[in-house]
Formats: structure tokens, C-alpha cells, sequence
């Protein structure tokens, strides 16, 4: 889903129409094929998958911010004073700051159990905190995407070649039809692994 929003209001101008921005969309679903697969069929611990799960959690963040690093690089480089960019910039810290409590189990990891006592249950397991980080990093780019949507309403009201409802559904439906067959394929194959 977000793919689909990146690429119709956040892509630099530099890019749009470009071979990058015809194949993002496609490639993003690609890519959420592999990252649901990765993160089934590393579930357990006796698959050989198992220490790609984290990568399987990054990767697609890493992917869809290409075009949005590439334009705060343009922004950084050119002074530019867009509304949505302040709102990127939170959107990206509560990303990467996500991506970090999954990947190290901070603050867990320094005093397990105790931090969980003493701060309560948001605050002291990081698996908690991780999903109110990814909260509001999801909130904050919802309110990027808004800002941008806002502020190039003219460029994309204008006759150029604006994806049709059935290329943007199309591409919707089939990212979620392959991410549920493999959720399907991972939970029947389930049955037949060995009880430990």
C-alpha cells in the first residue's frame, strides 16, 4: 500500500516517468512477496530461514525509502521548503528507530525482567515499545503522504499518464492475493512439521 502512495505523491520530479518509477510498484510487490515469505518460513527455529528474519522486517522499509532519501537529499541540496518534509523526517526516525528495537531487543536486552517491573508494560519490554514506535511512524507518514498529496494536487490533476483504477488495484490486489497464499501455504505446511 504504501508503494502505491510513494510512487503516486512523493517521488521526486526528477524520477517520475522514469524505467525506476514504472518499475516500483511492481518490484514493491515483489518484494513484500519475499518479505512475507521470509518472515512465515522463518518463524521457526529449525528452519534454515530462521536468521533471516530481521532482514525480512527491513528490507521493504529500506526498498520504499529510496525515493524518499533521494528526495531529502534533493532537499538538503537545493533548500527546498516543503510543508510534508518535517513530517518525513519524523516519519523516518520512528522508522529506523523501529527497525533498531526489532533488530537488538533493546531496552530488554540490557536488564531483562527488571525494566519490565520497574516502567510497566510499554515502557520495559521491547517488544512493546517497538510496536508503539511503528504506531507512529505509521501515523507520521500517513500525515507525510497527506501533506504531499495536498501540495501536488495541481501536478497530478494535470493530463499527463496518471495510473489507471485498474493498474492500481490490480497491483493491490495481487501484492495481497500472493501475501495471504503464502500466509495460506506457511500455515498448512505447519501441520506437517514434527512437534519439538
Amino acid at each position: 500500500g504504501s508503494a502505491l502512495a510513494y510512487s503516486a505523491y512523493i517521488f521526486p520530479e526528477e524520477w517520475v516517468d522514469s524505467t525506476f518509477h514504472r518499475c516500483y510498484v511492481p518490484a514493491a510487490v515483489f518484494n513484500s512477496v519475499v518479505s512475507t515469505s521470509l518472515s512465515c518460513y522463518s518463524r521457526t527455529r529449525r528452519s534454515c530461514l530462521h536468521k533471516r528474519r530481521e532482514p525480512a522486517g527491513v528490507t521493504p522499509s529500506s526498498y520504499f525509502g529510496v525515493s524518499l532519501y533521494f528526495g531529502f537529499y534533493l532537499c538538503a541540496v537545493q533548500s527546498c521548503t516543503e510543508a510534508a518534509v518535517p513530517v518525513h523526517y519524523k516519519h523516518t526516525v520512528f522508522a529506523f528507530l523501529t527497525c533498531f528495537i526489532f533488530a537488538s531487543h533493546l531496552p530488554e536486552r540490557l536488564s531483562p525482567g527488571h525494566l519490565y517491573r520497574a516502567f510497566g508494560v510499554v515502557a520495559g519490554h521491547s517488544h512493546q515499545v517497538f510496536h508503539v514506535c511503528g504506531i507512529l511512524g505509521t501515523y507520521f507518514q500517513l500525515e507525510a503522504i497527506t501533506v504531499d498529496m495536498a501540495e501536488r494536487r495541481g501536478h497530478l490533476l494535470s493530463p499527463s499518464s496518471p495510473p489507471s483504477p485498474l493498474q492500481t488495484l490490480g497491483s493491490m490486489g495481487i501484492g495481497v492475493a500472493t501475501s495471504l497464499a503464502v500466509i495460506g501455504l506457511c500455515a498448512a505446511s505447519l501441520r506437517f512439521m514434527p512437534e519439538p
